[in-house]
């Protein structure tokens, strides 16, 4: 990994953005993907943008599964890389990916056996919008081994320190899928219009663009970190080790998708509108979340292996810049939101509806935004020290309290479908100023980083 940026030394500003701005663009691309997919599907109207937006909360769902040996390689390769133990860094590899694969197999089963009641659980009463959310989700579960393993390779790559490659991969996978998206969903030359199982299509094939670029730069591979024999010689304690790491934001991961269904079967009631506007909102919303979670990737690697380092007041340091930084980009993406949303929206969907109930879902998400991107990066921070069990309960139970607070103010006699908005809202600003709070608190009383005391001893 000749690419790999030594984060133990050096300019701290100039190390975290070289750092973070590939992986920005990784989270770009990923939700590029999603966006790109949407703008073509709302070509085709709104029956099919929720149809691909409910079948994609289980590719969402995913992810729960996937952050087990996601974080759990990410932050121990970057601490054991910290403490130069290339033996234990391989080790973590070679077990995030053997766990990735065993999950991806079981979910690829549930997801084929149990299609017809996940997509039921929605209660859309739509035939339509049911087949075609039918079709798209068992494409998506035929390609979920890729989907599963792309994301772990990123974050391998990531937490040695080296984001250009991923980022230069995900590139790729994008632009097969830019290519492909127009052709299979509408049909050009040879190939027939296949609508949403040809976004489907398109979407798995790029991932496995992807895949196949990842496995040709790790055979490529100098330091020989990926040169490892997949289930050989099993060692339970690294499993034990990412389990015990990755679990808690598992957990997170899993209970935030859980609650957005659950959203979504309140959203539903109010008709395929409603569920096109917060599908297409959430795209655009994502941005913010994309440059969070950029500097958040950043600072856990940062944060990881300088811990492996014991190098404490770096991490300060490193913090202090990337919080400067999220509050700017917080404070720039509110305002984009809150006054250009009805502009941008209207790029993916042309219904006058739909675009009057986007315009207020991306006002009222605007107003949370420098908060959103607080959380994330203090989050990022607390995994990069193996601290992934203090932002997981306080956010497993805010994110919680948005359903009973959506059903109350999504009532007609209050504020109805703009009611499900601000839940999300003022949760998010609750956990923003939470996490914040408590970093502060850890911080002062010199309880931040749990082995501190035994490792300078």
């Amino acid at each position: 990994m000749d690419s790999r940026v030594d984060l133990t030394q050096g300019k701290i500003g100039e190390k975290l953005v070289k750092l973070a701005l590939p992986i920005m663009g990784t989270a770009f691309i990923q939700m590029a993907y999603n966006m790109i997919d949407m703008m073509w599907v709302g070509r085709v109207g709104s029956n099919a943008v929720a149809a691909v937006g409910t079948a994609g909360f289980y590719p969402w769902l995913a992810m729960a599964f996937i952050v087990i040996s996601r974080v759990g390689g990410e932050v121990k390769v970057a601490q054991s890389i910290g403490e130069n133990n290339t033996k234990t860094t391989k080790e973590y590899i070679k077990s995030s990916i053997e766990i990735n694969i065993i999950l991806a197999i079981i979910y690829t089963i549930a997801l084929l056996i149990f299609n017809d009641e996940l997509i039921g659980f929605f209660k859309l009463g739509d035939s339509e919008v049911i087949s075609m959310s039918l079709q798209y989700l068992n494409i998506m579960a035929i390609g979920m081994v890729v989907y599963f393993i792309n994301p772990v390779f990123t974050a391998i790559f990531n937490g040695s320190g080296n984001s250009k490659t991923p980022f230069r991969i995900n590139t790729i996978g994008l632009i097969a899928n830019i290519i492909l998206d127009p052709v299979l969903i509408f049909g050009i030359g040879p190939f027939p219009a296949l609508g949403v199982t040809g976004a489907a299509i398109a979407t798995v094939t790029a991932q496995i663009v992807v895949f196949a670029c990842f496995i040709y730069v790790i055979l490529k591979e100098q330091e020989g970190y990926f040169r490892v024999k997949l289930f050989r010689n099993i060692n339970i304690k690294y499993y034990k080790e990412l389990f015990v790491l990755g679990m808690p934001i598992a957990i997170q991961s899993a209970m935030f998708t859980i609650f957005s269904m659950s959203l979504g079967v309140i959203v539903a009631a109010f008709g395929p509108i409603a569920i096109a506007a917060q599908k297409v909102g959430s795209q655009i919303e994502a941005i913010s979340w994309m440059i969070g979670d950029g500097l958040a990737a950043a600072l856990s690697t940062f944060a990881g292996q300088n811990y492996g380092a014991k190098n404490y007041s770096r991490i300060n340091k490193g913090c202090k810049v990337t919080l400067i930084i999220g509050t700017i980009l917080g404070i720039v993406n509110t305002l984009v939101l809150i006054y250009l949303g009805r502009s941008i929206f209207s790029v993916f969907i042309a219904e006058a509806e739909a675009i009057e109930k986007g315009a207020e879902y991306l006002k009222i998400l605007g107003y949370s935004q420098l908060f959103m991107c607080i959380e994330i990066i203090i989050t990022g921070l607390f995994k990069g020290i193996g601290r992934t069990y203090i932002p997981s309960i306080i956010l497993t139970v805010l994110t919680g309290a948005r359903i009973p607070l959506a059903y109350f103010l999504s009532r007609p006699d209050i504020l109805g479908l703009s009611g499900i908005w601000w839940s999300i809202t003022i949760s998010s600003i609750a956990k923003g100023t939470l996490m914040l709070i408590i970093f502060l608190y850890l911080f002062r009383i010199g309880k931040l980083y749990k082995n501190k005391v035994e490792s300078q001893s």
